[in-house]
């Protein structure tokens, strides 16, 4: 698990069992750092960097080769990667410090909170019971979602989130329920938050969207009613129902516009100094 700072790329692996550390293997400064692309089609080469997406971290004291897992996250790695390293270099000449061997400790949340997933799993089982009862603590943060779904954040993604952000009644429907249920929903920060109502100080599940899609119901699923999205994750789904044409389009329109950043290449190159990239997820990668 690789994090982009202001300062450095700092890499990580997956702590103890049962616990939502991640552990810190490695330390790069931005300054002076090189990247190369090493990319050659895999029937091309038998050596052992034969896996396509690569590109090659120089840094001061070491080299990586990483391979990103789509084409579409390598340019977003690349692409914060190289303006980072720009804006580093108008930086001070300290070297950053090594932080602690743990980093990422599990924030703390309401003890009733479960996944959504975790909700869906026990429904289609008829149990219901609390997140920390199946297993210690499958956390909803971002880099937490990024580690078990496989998939990076990039600064653009983190921007077009802050912009998409909505709060309202939704009815909430299963793949293998019947019933609809009608809820308190908040739209942020690539998450969904669920709410008996509004005046809920704590959110009964959550449904983290990295790596969903969403889309109109298709005949097969069923669905005969208006107004209705469909999320889907694998083989995780569900339908939310809107109670009118305008807000079912304006839900339709945030939970898209958060989400096609991740759907489609960065552009834009900015000059000059800038903020902390804020880029995170997986890469596979190799110490020389």
């Amino acid at each position: 698990m690789f994090f982009l700072f202001s300062d450095m790329l700092l890499y990580t692996s997956k702590g103890v069992a049962g616990t939502s550390h991640f552990r810190i293997r490695g330390l790069l400064p931005l300054r002076g750092m090189l990247l190369i692309v090493l990319d050659p089609p895999v029937e091309e080469s038998e050596n052992e960097w034969s896996v396509p997406h690569c590109f090659t971290i120089y840094a001061s004291q070491k080299t990586i080769v990483v391979a990103a897992s789509t084409r579409l996250e390598k340019e977003k790695w690349m692409l914060d990667l190289n303006n980072a390293i720009q804006a580093a270099k108008s930086g001070g000449d300290t070297a950053p410090a090594l932080p602690g061997s743990t980093v990422c400790i599990r924030p703390p949340r309401s003890p009733n909170e479960v996944s959504l997933e975790q909700e869906s799993e026990d429904d289609a089982r008829g149990a219901r019971s609390s997140l920390e009862g199946h297993g210690q603590h499958r956390a909803n943060t971002t880099m937490h979602v990024c580690w078990y779904r496989n998939t990076s954040v990039s600064r653009a993604d983190h921007s077009a989130a802050v912009e998409n952000q909505l709060s309202g009644y939704l009815l909430r429907k299963f793949k293998n329920s019947h019933g609809w249920q009608k809820l308190w929903v908040v739209f942020t920060n690539f998450c969904l938050f669920f709410y008996k109502t509004h005046q809920d100080d704590y959110p009964l599940a959550s449904l983290p969207l990295l790596g969903y899609s969403v889309s109109i119901p298709q005949e097969a699923d069923g669905i005969h009613k208006d107004y209705v999205f469909k999320l889907q994750f694998k083989s995780h789904v569900y339908f939310f129902r809107a109670e009118s044409k305008y807000t079912f389009e304006r839900w339709m329109e945030v939970i898209q516009g958060a989400s096609s950043s991740a759907g489609r290449a960065p552009s834009i190159v900015q000059d000059g100094p800038q903020p902390s990239s804020g880029l995170e997820g997986m890469v596979r990668g190799k110490e020389e």
